[in-house]
């Protein structure tokens, strides 16, 4: 629990629909008055709602699973998602671990999306709550027996404030044990019921992240880090020299504000090579990108697959979503040796097939960042995802073999 309204009311949905209830709330580095009290908003709500509440420090794991990669990321000129490592790191792995250990069935978050499985004779996505209700109940005998093995990801019935992106990279045990009581519901609906029931965060404003990450803005948050990578030079597509930065970590692909160079034309952040330390420029048309490789897998639909999907994909938290194929490394390796040596090339942090895919995309994205992730969807469903690893420009690859 953070202390908003989100968590609030997920915690009062369970504690009222006859579930044994208590709030967690992890306590994390934290350097604001608006953090402290979140945590101190949550024991407050579980004292309305008359459950217990516990607060476990784990300042030393998300030192380890989250800012460290953070900070390291920046310092190679990528572009990471603090929200995409933590969930699965931390929330549902070390608070998941001490939520089992305090007696806890599942863990509930108030994330809008929805886990659950899917009824083989109705084909209907029964959410995780849903089932443990009818089964504590014993309302639907055989249900069990019905439901899938595998527990599937799919977004919230809420458009606006999907975040089913941002969880893609829960496993199976994680999503087995992930409850999302404001999957079904739209945030003036959530502040509504918040509000009926008396809860006193019904009104509060958009909570402020208590992780310090997203607490300010990044520059600020390396600088405290004392990440101050050297100066180096900028350079068009062609490699031609336009002027200096002040260090790759101050920029990210996409940017056009802040190059400090002039043109006729307006520039955008192209690459970011850390190993030259140079940030390549270029126009607009020339930052859309074809598609781009992925690795630190994880697929939720099926354990891997083996020959090409269609769906499609977003390459950023809420941005465009447009069609695509995905082109899992077995298909790469057996299928196009084209392609097969382009990812060897582009794998240069040591992924195997396995860990290695190639996702082409029905129409240009603009900006596609590595250390961003690609949630790739089917439909309502999560498919899987993974950290984008290297963007390819231009036509797109030769994908059929020949």
């Amino acid at each position: 629990m953070s202390g908003g309204v989100d968590s609030s009311l997920a915690c009062a949905l369970l504690a009222t629909e006859g579930f044994q209830v208590f709030g967690i709330t992890m306590r994390i580095p934290v350097e604001s008055r608006q953090a402290l009290d979140a945590i101190e908003d949550a024991k407050k709500v579980c004292d309305q709602i008359g459950v217990p509440h516990y607060c476990v420090d784990l300042t030393c794991e998300f030192e380890k699973e989250v800012v460290s990669p953070f900070v390291q990321a920046y310092s190679l000129g990528i572009t990471p998602n603090p929200c995409v490592i933590c969930n699965p790191r931390v929330k549902f792995g070390h608070l998941l671990q001490k939520s089992l250990e305090l007696g806890a069935d599942y863990l509930a978050t108030g994330h809008y999306a929805r886990a659950g499985r899917v009824n083989s004779k109705t084909k209907e996505f029964v959410e995780n709550h849903e089932f443990a209700v009818a089964n504590k109940d014993q309302s639907v005998e055989g249900l069990s027996n019905l439901l899938s093995s595998r527990t599937y990801l799919c977004r919230g019935k809420d458009k606006d404030r999907d975040q089913s992106y941002v969880l893609y990279g829960l496993d199976q045990n994680m999503l087995g044990r992930a409850i999302f009581p404001l999957g079904g519901l739209t945030k003036k609906v959530v502040r509504e019921m918040a509000g009926d029931i008396g809860l006193d965060v019904a009104e509060k404003p958009e909570s402020q992240e208590i992780c310090s990450i997203a607490q300010k803005n990044y520059k600020d948050f390396l600088s405290q880090k004392r990440v101050s990578p050297p100066p180096g030079l900028i350079v068009d597509t062609s490699g031609r020299v336009l002027g200096r930065h002040s260090g790759i970590t101050n920029y990210t692909v996409g940017q056009r504000k802040g190059l400090g160079i002039q043109s006729s034309q307006p520039l955008y952040v192209i690459r970011i090579d850390a190993e030259e330390n140079t940030l390549v420029v270029g126009t607009r048309e020339e930052a859309y990108a074809s598609g781009c490789y992925i690795h630190r897998l994880n697929f939720i639909m099926v354990d891997q697959p083996d020959s090409p999907v269609t769906g499609t994909c977003m390459v950023r938290y809420r941005g465009r979503e447009v069609e695509a194929t995905l082109y899992p490394g077995s298909f790469l390796a057996g299928k196009a040796e084209k392609m097969k040596e382009g990812a060897s090339r582009g794998c240069g942090l040591g992924c195997d097939e396995s860990d290695l895919a190639f996702v082409e995309f029905s129409t240009p994205l603009f900006a596609v960042t590595p250390g961003q992730s690609l949630v790739f969807y089917q439909g309502s469903y999560v498919y899987g995802g993974g950290t984008i690893l290297k963007t390819v420009y231009g036509c797109p690859l030769d994908t059929s073999g020949r």
